[in-house]
């Protein structure tokens, strides 16, 4: 077993993000299947793929065991064992909407297929007792954002619902916790966005940069805090990671943002203390392949954003802030 300990300067890290920088494990997706398959232990403790979150301490011993016997057979008994963690809003002959709790990837990163139980291994297993067909991934949306997640269950359907996300067809609306209360109240963000294939980000791309895509997205203030707001924001576009950069880019970084934070957001000495990016797809629309007519779904925000916005709450309005026509309804 290879074990490591833990210094100062990585006091607060999560511990995938920290194993993923470890050269034998090398990526975030290895890190959190070393640890779903019982590789590794925190302070002589086997841990489970709930710890993949954990936050470290200074000087915790990590154990890494490789080849750990029996650990390569664990797989299916991953999936089985997370079966709970699926939940089916709807479900017909074409298409099955899933609700998808944060901390799960939609499906496989490139190069890294197999290594972690995704939600498209859940939709599959779920499939596989009334014999039908492998679910096609129709769009995506970030690990640690939560939400509605749509998957076509034939080519046509594929074929019908990924044309409609090519023309921007679909409602695909967010709710958000951001640092700060957003001026005006309700607006459009627009951008011009680039991929950077070597740092894996999202960013605002020079004028002349020609693989630069618009990046477009209408807000509204749903509820401001003392420091913080309650934000609902629909997509026109669906960049990579677009709501986390385009509000980061304002001075607006979401609460429990800890990549698209440019500069010193404001107030964030009174940020409060979230495990994730504090973002959720609570409302997705789109025309059903077979019937043709609009179809609409919805999802509460999960017990970590209601905890989080409850908190918020309970400090009071911010002097002076001004909501978009008051707390909103959603």
């Amino acid at each position: 077993m290879t074990t490591w300990t833990v210094p100062g300067d990585a006091v607060g890290e999560r511990l995938d993000a920290w194993l993923a920088s470890r050269p034998e494990i090398g990526s975030r997706g290895r890190a959190r299947e070393a640890i779903e398959r019982g590789k590794v232990f925190l302070n002589g403790k086997e841990l489970t793929y709930a710890d993949a979150g954990r936050r470290l301490g200074a000087g915790d011993e990590v154990g890494f065991w490789q080849d750990r016997p029996g650990s390569a057979r664990r797989r299916q008994r991953e999936v089985v064992s997370a079966r709970a963690a699926l939940r089916v809003v709807h479900e017909d002959a074409d298409v099955l909407v899933a609700d998808k709790p944060p901390g799960w990837i939609v499906e496989p990163l490139p190069g890294q297929e197999g290594e972690e139980v995704t939600l498209l291994d859940l939709v599959v297993d779920h499939l596989r007792a009334g014999s039908r067909a492998r679910p096609h991934v129709v769009h995506r949306i970030d690990r640690d954002t939560s939400g509605l997640v749509v998957f076509a269950l034939t080519a046509a359907a594929r074929d019908a619902l990924k044309a409609q996300f090519e023309r921007r067809a679909p409602a695909r609306v967010y709710l958000a916790v951001v640092n700060g209360v957003p001026e005006p109240p309700a607006g459009t963000w627009r951008d011009r966005l680039v991929w950077d294939k070597e740092r894996l980000v999202q960013k605002r791309a020079h004028a002349e940069e020609e693989r630069a895509r618009d990046a477009v997205a209408r807000y509204r203030v749903v509820e401001p805090f003392a420091w913080q707001a309650l934000v609902e924001i629909s997509l026109v576009t669906g960049k990579r990671n677009q709501i986390r950069v385009q509000a980061g880019t304002r001075g607006h970084p979401l609460v429990g943002e800890r990549q698209y934070r440019f500069g010193k957001p404001r107030d964030d000495a009174h940020e409060p203390a979230f495990e994730r990016q504090a973002l959720h797809a609570w409302r997705l629309g789109f025309t059903h392949p077979r019937t043709r007519r609009r179809v609409e779904f919805t999802s509460p925000m999960p017990d970590d954003m209601e905890a989080l916005v409850a908190t918020l709450r309970a400090g009071g309005s911010r002097p002076g802030a001004r909501p978009g026509g008051g707390r909103g309804r959603v």
